[in-house]
């Protein structure tokens, strides 16, 4: 083979979720990137429910778009059900949900793939990491091949070692039946990368022609999807056409059945050694920790429009195939049931995440960078989130510049990056929107204001985005200013229309903005009393909308937001000697010697490092 062949300058191993999105922002910084995939069939696969976006995850989702990813754009374009969850809370805790079709999101990442300059993609398994002077220097495959490489993202998923359980029978394959990657762990180990053993599963698939759907109560998606990504026009949402979900429940037959063959589970009979996650336990582990709870909701959901196969979320199992059979036949409508695939779990290696740098990038090994369920998280949002961020900085390291770093402060994936180096895990990593401590600045309609300046800076996304997202910003702030200037006089008509919103009538001339700020008022209600009100894009009338209602609280959040950014700010240098630092205790010269936080922010959040412990690390750098 032709040596310039086998040269690039970032590897990216595995073309899942998490390897796509670190492949395209390596590409796209203009990197020569090689993105390997075990199967070329089975890129950006979704072997769970085929759905992006959830509670906490459609932040992450927005977010990734601002960075320049993928994902939220190829959501838009296979949505075959879209629904806001929370709607009735507030605007921080809002996410948007679409049900996917699995096998157009293949189709169309890959052809994103092949369309994108300085990217090519090889099928074949990265069997080892090579290492130089503890830089990475090459990447080679299980047929021998060496690829000669500046920088490697391990991107592997579930397929590193994986080992599938059913009842009492367990195989060594990846997700829905391929091949593991089987090679690679014994390549980080050599290199002291330290490992983990993790697991998790999924429900069975169901012809859809064998269930009876009158049975179950019907879900229907919302009447005007807001889009994920800044590409996608709102109006094209408004006219996908979309599926129906459903939902059913447990009974008292079906824990019957769980509880007479609990043995039988993988899980329950000792075979399974890995730690599940916790937010998405099997239908057998729900039995057991929640034993007083008579009925558990399921999801029926599709996984595409030219598939019959269907989806029951919240039944994920490892009992052997006789009993799969028993329990899904007790659910009503699914007396007559056919599964077209068997619920199965799967345990696989990961790197653990405290052996990372807020960068993704492996400590002690320069050049080697991690991203997805093989540093610790669960999800393809989670995964697709850090795949940006690993990517990025792989080229930004192949490039010899300054690498990517995402505040805690101002997103979600800031939050889940310093979660998991920071303090580790002992499970699969869910986000949550409980995790930040200001959601209320973190929403999904200024994912693009916390994240896009950012992503411009470090070249992942282009100037004319960059300037929509100006005009944005200035169109949002005129209308703001807008409305705290123009009033409103009290009249007969005026309260009689403020009456009939539920709303108390003005005695005194009263701002727009003052209006607004009623809980019973939203800006379109406002719309008879503002005669010279400018047409304005929905994206800037959602978020002119919550910055006014919410101003004083968000003032107050940001200020703390300004306080944690300055602690960010603090830099400490990488070769200080914490054992040097009087007034330290023990356990925090042994933490932050571990850890090698890059700032006192950071190292405020190491397990074990106290406010005092902090205190002295400030007075030290001033």
């Amino acid at each position: 083979m032709n040596e310039s062949i086998m040269k690039t300058r970032v590897a990216v191993i595995g073309a899942g979720h998490a390897g796509i999105e670190a492949a395209l922002a390596s590409a796209r910084l203009g990197c020569d990137t090689a993105l390997f995939t075990m199967s070329v069939d089975a890129v950006a696969n979704m072997p769970c429910n085929p759905s992006i976006g959830g509670s906490g995850k459609g932040h992450l989702v927005y977010e990734l778009d601002a960075l320049g990813g993928e994902m939220g754009r190829a959501a838009d374009l296979c949505t075959l059900q879209s629904r806001t969850l929370n709607e009735s809370k507030g605007s921080a805790v809002r996410s948007k949900r679409v049900q996917a079709d699995r096998a157009r999101y293949h189709e169309i990442m890959l052809d994103t793939i092949g369309k994108t300059p300085n990217l090519r993609l090889c099928q074949g398994e990265i069997a080892s990491v090579e290492v130089c002077g503890w830089r990475v220097s090459a990447v080679i495959t299980r047929l021998g091949a060496r690829w000669e490489c500046d920088a490697a993202v391990i991107a592997t998923g579930t397929y590193l070692s994986g080992r599938v359980h059913v009842g009492d029978i367990n195989y060594d394959a990846g997700p829905d039946g391929s091949l593991p990657a089987s090679l690679l762990s014994g390549s980080l180990r050599s290199l002291g990368v330290p490992l983990m053993r993790f697991k998790t599963g999924t429900p069975v698939r169901v012809d859809a022609s064998t269930v009876d759907f009158s049975r179950m109560q019907r879900q229907d998606g919302e009447e005007h999807p807001i889009p994920f990504s800044y590409y996608t026009p709102e109006s094209y949402m408004d006219g996908v056409p979309q599926s129906p979900c459903h939902t059913v429940y447990t009974n008292a037959d079906t824990h019957d059945v769980i509880r007479r063959n609990l043995t039988r589970s993988a899980m329950y009979s000792g075979n399974i050694s890995g730690r599940g996650p916790r937010y998405c336990p099997s239908i057998e582990d729900k039995l057991v920790r929640f034993a007083d709870k008579e009925r558990h909701q399921l999801f029926v959901e599709p996984i595409g429009k030219n598939s019959n196969e269907l989806y029951i979320g919240g039944f994920s199992t490892s009992m052997p195939v006789d009993v799969q059979y028993e329990m899904l036949h007790t659910l009503d409508g699914f007396g007559r049931a056919h599964i077209t695939r068997h619920a199965y779990a799967i345990e696989y290696d990961c790197i653990s995440p405290s052996a990372l740098t807020p960068t993704l990038s492996v400590r002690g090994i320069a050049g080697l960078y991690s991203a997805g369920q093989s540093n610790g998280t669960s999800g393809y949002e989670e995964a697709a989130a850090q795949g940006v961020v690993a990517g990025a900085n792989a080229a930004l390291y192949a490039m010899g510049r300054p690498p990517l770093l995402i505040p805690r402060s101002s997103s979600y994936i800031g939050i889940m990056i310093d979660d998991l180096v920071t303090k580790g895990t002992n499970e699969p990593y869910r986000i949550m929107t409980s995790r930040s401590e200001y959601r209320l600045c973190m929403r999904q309609d200024n994912a693009d204001e916390r994240l896009t300046g950012i992503a411009y800076e470090a070249g992942l996304i282009p100037e004319p985005r960059m300037a929509d997202f100006r005009l944005k910003q200035k169109q949002i702030a005129d209308e703001i200013a807008r409305l705290d200037h123009t009033g409103v006089s009290p009249s007969e008509s005026a309260n009689e229309y403020l009456i009939s919103k539920g709303s108390a009538p003005i005695t005194a001339g009263a701002r727009l903005s003052e209006l607004l700020r009623r809980p019973e008022l939203d800006y379109s209600a406002l719309s008879p009393l503002d005669a010279e009100r400018p047409e304005l894009p929905p994206a800037v009338v959602r978020t002119v909308e919550t910055s006014v209602k919410y101003e004083g609280y968000i003032k107050k959040q940001m200020l703390e937001v300004e306080k944690a950014r300055r602690r960010e700010n603090m830099i400490l240098p990488d070769a200080i000697d914490y054992s040097a630092i009087r007034g330290l205790s023990i356990e925090a010269v042994e933490k932050l010697s571990s850890h090698r936080p890059i700032s006192v922010g950071e190292a405020s959040r190491i397990p074990g490092v106290t406010p005092a412990d902090v205190s002295v690390l400030m007075i030290y750098l001033s």
